[in-house]
């Protein structure tokens, strides 16, 4: 039994892949969570049956058009809004305990730091909020007394192996990575591969570019930094490993050599549940992992000279500052561009490699500087990107 038989929810990126799974479970579970608010960009189509099967008391959008036929289409139903400042209305909602931040990129900072601000139970889903402004957001974190809980599988692996067990006896964190498409391709052979390729992810169904981020090894690089903030602890004590299987999302080593490791079958609805229900469990949420069926796991280490995606987020770890920010907008400017399919695969860490090479690192302060540093990172991507395109 839940010590909680009813949480208030509102889901940001309700009309997602991380979003919709949430809502999965959710479904399952209506006498224990109550959805109160809906957020997404600019899907409708989704977000109108949403509405119609949830119920909330809030919706926003972020597409203001958008906004305005959904209002036509579900009626006087719930209160509508639009925007970045819907978005953040939504966020720190007033009658809502748990709000799950599953909006992609950059974009979901600014929500994320506002829940935290209003004391919320947080589900971290959008790990950019901690990769640009972590020292930021765990701060307003400790201040306002707001609980974050990682939702990332890999974050969430993590966070139940470390649970009740004190930060002091811990030696490193192994973080481990399916290798996406490409595992085992070297670097002259990835210059062919296209988005559809790319989408083609072995293990885990996810959004288009966090899909494009496994790829490229990215979305390792990105959990690297998210980790150093969430767990405390140093980039040196933070390895990474590719289990193709994705059967364990993440292990923790111990001052005594012990290792614990968490297991499930790749469904992200087992960390989303976790998220949910914390500290309690919910039950049959992800399918029973048979070990005699699957009979082995594997591992090797990343290939970083095909795949520089993730040592360069090792060093804007090292670099600090402004510097993650940075790299978190070039990586979302080069992934969009690939699969505009203005870049090839191969360029994308080019982009991101030139766009570090000319910032100029600032102290990452407060928000202003890290809004600053994500705007001309992006400006410079897309130059050298249009430089990249000239060229063909």
């Amino acid at each position: 039994m839940l010590s909680e038989p009813l949480k208030r929810i509102v889901i940001l990126g309700s009309t997602g892949s991380i979003g919709r799974s949430a809502l999965n479970v959710i479904s399952r579970y209506r006498d224990r969570f109550r959805v109160v608010g809906l957020a997404a960009g600019r899907n409708i189509d989704i977000l109108e049956a949403q509405i119609r099967d949830f119920s909330p008391e809030v919706v926003a959008v972020a597409d203001k058009s958008a906004a305005q036929e959904l209002w036509k289409r579900v009626g006087k139903g719930c209160e509508i809004l639009s925007g970045e400042n819907g978005i953040v209305a939504a966020a720190e909602y007033s009658d809502s305990d748990f709000v799950l931040s599953a909006l992609v990129g950059f974009s979901g900072l600014l929500p994320t730091i506002h829940a935290v601000r209003a004391g919320k139970v947080v589900g971290l889903a959008n790990k950019e909020t901690l990769v640009t402004a972590g020292d930021i957001v765990m701060k307003e974190a400790r201040q306002h007394r707001a609980m974050m809980i990682p939702v990332d599988s890999e974050h969430s692996a993590i966070f139940q192996c470390l649970d009740g067990k004190g930060r002091d006896y811990v030696k490193r964190i192994i973080l481990t990575a399916s290798g996406g498409p490409f595992k085992g391709m070297k670097t002259e052979e990835l210059k062919n591969v296209g988005p559809d390729d790319a989408l083609q992810h072995p293990s885990w169904k996810m959004g288009k570019k966090v899909t494009i981020d496994s790829a490229t090894l990215m979305n390792k690089g990105l959990e690297v930094i998210e980790a150093t903030h969430f767990f405390s602890i140093g980039p040196e004590r933070i390895d990474v490993l590719i289990h193709p299987e994705s059967i364990i999302h993440s292990m923790v080593e111990f001052t005594d050599g012990s290792l614990l490791a968490q297991m499930s079958m790749p469904d992200m609805r087992g960390p989303i549940g976790y998220a949910l229900a914390y500290p309690e469990r919910l039950q049959n949420t992800v399918s029973t992992l048979e070990l005699d069926v699957i009979q082995k796991l594997t591992f090797c280490k990343p290939d970083e000279i095909s795949f520089p995606c993730l040592r360069y987020a090792y060093e804007a770890l090292t670099e600090g500052g402004t510097m993650p920010a940075v790299l978190n907008a070039a990586n979302e400017v080069t992934v969009n561009a690939f699969l505009d399919r203005r870049i090839s695969f191969a360029d994308i860490p080019i982009v991101i490699r030139e766009t570090m090479q000319s910032h100029l690192k600032k102290a990452a302060s407060d928000l202003n500087a890290v809004i600053e540093a994500d705007i001309w990172a992006r400006e410079k991507a897309q130059k050298y990107i249009e430089k990249s395109e000239m060229k063909k």
